[in-house]
């Protein structure tokens, strides 16, 4: 559900404390001043995080705030030593940043699949009275109590990895494109902010696929705040190749462009450097192609394809450039490039 999105959350994750070492002596017929043998406490539960690529949000982690390993298990007599504390497991999205939640500093970056990452370790058992015997005290009646576990608030943070993100003004096309360029199933409607979660899609592309995502509508002002603005802005800090999708039915496409290419590099520098692609999309409405050659000539590019996601015009063309461009993308070093 779209209500249920989460791409940012604080919480709390605790490592279980030790097992208190034991203070006990052999009491056995026969034996009745036997020596110590209190056993050791189990060490506390670690805090791990497991990436997980059925998860697509962070909302499971808002509604349990506070994650901690279990504690160990005291020693007993006999040397037995208590049980270890089961671990904390925290599983999450690829793609998800872990951050300090006072000072922002960047943790960890889980981003493969099946990733496990460590974060603390649980508490030490404590060492039960048999380990403090010696010749000058053969009774000793002391034990260590298990170390504490450790504690920490966290910022988890999601940043969508797609080799695509499709950017554009509200209604320029891209929920429409990701339908039937993958399997996604995305809300479509002729109104502004139909997509309020970025959606990602499967394309088959050849002999590979590319993962696209479809950035929620981007208006004037995004980059501080506006409409839905940085929520999702920083999603596109994650993708290969950004895909402009230009609505051509609109007065002025050249327009359209420059606010968008504007926002981007207000937020992030860094996305200016990115591969790009310039597309005009609703080909089948009249006008269009005309739209099409003005937007071309403003941007002063060799190429800059014209589709239509409903007739399926230019969608083959558009499929050969987006793998030429993740390709070149992906590429050591590769330069940030317009088609």
């Amino acid at each position: 559900m779209e209500g249920s999105f989460v791409d940012e959350t604080v919480i709390q994750v605790c490592s279980g404390n030790g097992g208190n070492g034991a203070v006990h002596f052999r009491r056995e017929k026969f034996i009745p001043r036997g020596g110590p043998d209190g056993g050791d406490g189990g060490d506390g539960g670690d805090a791990l995080f497991a990436v997980r690529n059925n998860l697509k949000t962070l909302s499971h982690l808002k509604m349990k705030r506070l994650f901690r390993g279990e504690n160990g298990q005291p020693g007993a007599g006999q040397r037995k030593s208590g049980r270890r504390g089961r671990d904390v497991v925290i599983e999450v999205p690829p793609g998800t940043l872990i951050k300090d939640a006072e000072t922002g500093a960047l943790l960890q970056d889980l981003s493969a699949s099946g990733q496990r990452w460590l974060f603390v370790h649980g508490g030490r058992g404590g060492r039960g009275n048999w380990h403090f015997r010696s010749s000058t005290r053969q009774a000793p009646r002391i034990a260590e109590p298990g170390g504490e576990g450790r504690c920490r608030s966290l910022l988890v943070e999601l940043s969508l990895i797609a080799d695509v993100g499709l950017v554009g003004k509200p209604n320029a096309g891209k929920s429409t494109l990701l339908s039937v360029l993958t399997s996604a199933r995305p809300r479509i409607g002729a109104y502004p902010f139909t997509t309020k979660i970025p959606n990602i899609g499967v394309c088959p592309l050849y002999e590979s696929e590319l993962i696209l995502a479809d950035i929620p509508g981007i208006i004037e002002g995004a980059s501080k705040g506006v409409g839905l603005g940085l929520k999702f802005l920083k999603h596109v800090n994650r993708t290969a190749v950004i895909l402009f999708l230009i609505d051509l039915h609109e007065e002025d496409p050249r327009q359209s462009y420059t606010m968008l290419e504007s926002e981007l590099e207000s937020y992030s520098a860094s996305l200016s450097e990115k591969t790009r692609l310039v597309v005009g999309t609703k080909m089948d409405l009249a006008g269009s192609a005309e739209k099409l050659r003005q937007l071309r000539g403003a941007l002063g590019a060799e190429r800059c394809l014209g589709i239509s996601a409903v007739s399926g015009y230019g969608l083959d063309e558009l499929k050969r450039a987006l793998a030429e461009s993740v390709s070149r993308a992906h590429l050591p070093h590769a330069p940030g490039s317009q088609l």
